[in-house]
């Protein structure tokens, strides 16, 4: 891919649920951030007061990694993880917004929640990566994205340890690629190479 290509690109969305982790591992564990990009992870989990999930994914990255505050300004060269209990909805390029409404496919924070308004708000300077999962969240999202001419990644069901998640997504829409565990991190880590 063109390094005018990738400039363009300012916000990695992650969405994914069970069987999701070691993938996102995986991503965060070979993806060169740099001054233009942030990257977004929205998984499902319960609120469960301290998580682990952000001091485990820390241990994996060289960059600042946090649980998103209501109102937080949107830094690049950082990982954000949308806080338990939470949708994950974007004001405007430059700040997250936090929403305690009613769940969405049974999750708060949903991944179609955050997939939509990235859609709105960053359009083809998104790139969005839907992975393993047991219900349909992210597919109605990951389907917003690619119309608004942003980049697509589905999770190849046959790799997911849980496949109903990544095949809802494909039986409704074409991503631009749809890649296994292994090939997401590699892909990713050569386009911003």
């Amino acid at each position: 891919m063109a390094q005018d290509r990738v400039t363009k690109y300012k916000l990695i969305a992650v969405g994914g649920s069970a069987g999701s982790l070691e993938v996102i591992l995986k991503i965060v564990g070979v993806l060169p951030l740099n001054e233009n990009v942030a990257l977004l992870i929205i998984v499902h989990r319960k609120n469960d007061g301290e998580s682990i999930l952000a001091s485990l994914i820390s241990s994996r990255t060289k960059f600042v990694v946090k649980e998103i505050e209501d109102k937080e300004n949107i830094l690049p060269g950082y990982v954000y993880i949308a806080p338990a209990d939470y949708h994950v909805l974007f004001e405007n390029e430059k700040m997250f917004s936090l929403d305690s409404s009613e769940k969405v496919n049974h999750s708060r924070p949903s991944i179609d929640v955050s997939f939509e308004s990235l859609a709105e708000v960053f359009g083809e300077s998104a790139i969005a990566i839907l992975l393993s999962g047991a219900n349909a969240d992210g597919a109605n999202g990951i389907s917003k994205i690619k119309q608004a001419g942003g980049f697509t990644i589905v999770q190849d069901p046959e790799s997911a340890e849980v496949d109903f998640m990544p095949q809802q997504a494909l039986g409704q829409m074409k991503p631009d690629k749809i890649l296994n565990s292994a090939e997401i991190a590699a892909f990713l880590e050569q386009m911003f190479q």
